[in-house]
C-alpha cells in the first residue's frame, strides 16, 4: 500500500491546485503518529503565563525571571516548565544557559519545551532567511538545555499571492529549519496561531507538506477562535501533536468563553497523544491566584 506521503509527491502541481482545500487536507495529510495507549501525559507550565512578571511595562519593576519561574513550578509540585524565548536575557550565553538547566535539575524539574517568534509566510527573502537563522540559533539553545520540542509559528496570508503558494512556501520554510532541528535532537512544532493557521484545515494544509521526522504540531487549546466549534477542529489537530498547550479560555465564533477542561483532556486522550501539557494561562485574574487553582484541576484530569 502506498503511503499518503508517497502518494502526496506523486500528485502533480496542476491537481494539487485544483483540488479543494478541505478535501487535500482530509486525504493529504501525513498519517497521526502511532501511540500506544493509554496516553502518558505530563502537566508543564508555559513562562508565557507570567508574563506580566517576567515581562512587565516599562513603569514597573521585573518581579520574575526564569530561575523565580521554574521554582514557582517546583513549588506547585509541576514536573515540567516551559520556558519562552522572549523571558531569557537579550545576550544568552552558554554559560546562562548551564546554569538554568543545572538550577532545573537540582528543582526537580524537566525543561517541557521552549517557544520562539517567526514568520515562516513572508515572501521577503532576507525576512525569511533572517528568522530561518533566528530559528537555528534557539534550536541550540533549547538544545543546549535538553528541551525536545520548540513551539513555532507559521505566519500570515499574502493578499498578492494565492494562499496555495503561500502555504507551500511556508512548508518549505519549515522543513528547512526541521532539517537542522534534526541534527540537533530537538522536534519543531508548528501552532494553530491565527493567520493561515487560524482554521485546522491550513494547518493540516502546511504539515501535510513537510517531510521530517522533527515536525509535529503544538495543539494550542485557544487558538481557533474563527471556527463555531473550536473542539472539533483541536480534535482534527490533535493526532498530529507533539506538544500542547491548554488555555483556560476558549472563544468560539470569537465569544470568548470558560473552556471545558476535561473536554481538553479527552480530546487529546482520543488522539492517543502522549507527552507534555502545559498550562498557558491569558485570563484576566492575577495568575499568582489563579494558576494553581487551574494547575490542581489539570493536574486531577490527567491523573
Amino acid at each position: 500500500m502506498i503511503d499518503r506521503r508517497t502518494a502526496l509527491k506523486s500528485l502533480t502541481a496542476g491537481a494539487l491546485a485544483t483540488t479543494a482545500l478541505g478535501t487535500r487536507s482530509q486525504l493529504l495529510a501525513i498519517d497521526p503518529f502511532d501511540r500506544p495507549r493509554p496516553a502518558n501525559l505530563k502537566l508543564s507550565l508555559a513562562a508565557y503565563s507570567m508574563r506580566k512578571y517576567l515581562q512587565p511595562r516599562a513603569d514597573e519593576a521585573v518581579k520574575m525571571d526564569l530561575f523565580d519561574f521554574v521554582d514557582f513550578c517546583a513549588e506547585q509540585g509541576l514536573p515540567g516548565a516551559e520556558l519562552t524565548s522572549y523571558y531569557f536575557p537579550e545576550d544568552v550565553t552558554d554559560d546562562y544557559l548551564l546554569e538554568l538547566k543545572r538550577h532545573c535539575h537540582l528543582r526537580g524539574v524537566s525543561i517541557s519545551g521552549g517557544a520562539i517568534r517567526n514568520d515562516f509566510c513572508s515572501n521577503d527573502a532576507e525576512k525569511v532567511k533572517q528568522d530561518i537563522e533566528h530559528t537555528k540559533q534557539w534550536i541550540d539553545h533549547y538544545a543546549k538545555l535538553g528541551a525536545p520540542a520548540i513551539r513555532i509559528f507559521a505566519g500570515n496570508a499574502n493578499d498578492q499571492e494565492d494562499l496555495s503558494v503561500t502555504l507551500a512556501r511556508c512548508a518549505k520554510n519549515c522543513e528547512l529549519a526541521c532539517q537542522y532541528a534534526a541534527q540537533k535532537g530537538v522536534m519543531l512544532a508548528l501552532e494553530n496561531h491565527g493567520g493561515v493557521t487560524a482554521r485546522a484545515e491550513g494547518l493540516l494544509e502546511i504539515v501535510k507538506q513537510v517531510d521530517s521526522t522533527a515536525f509535529g504540531v503544538n495543539f494550542d487549546s485557544g487558538n481557533f477562535r474563527e471556527s463555531a466549534d473550536p473542539y472539533a477542529e483541536l480534535a482534527q489537530i490533535a493526532p498530529y501533536a507533539i506538544n500542547a498547550q491548554i488555555k483556560t479560555e476558549i472563544a468560539p465564533a470569537g465569544q470568548k468563553q470558560e473552556a471545558d477542561l476535561e473536554k481538553l483532556v479527552s480530546i487529546l486522550r482520543n488522539a492517543n497523544y502522549s507527552g507534555w501539557v502545559a498550562l498557558e494561562y491569558e485570563a484576566s485574574e492575577e495568575p499568582l491566584e489563579a494558576i494553581p487553582g487551574y494547575l490542581k484541576q489539570l493536574s486531577e484530569l490527567m491523573a
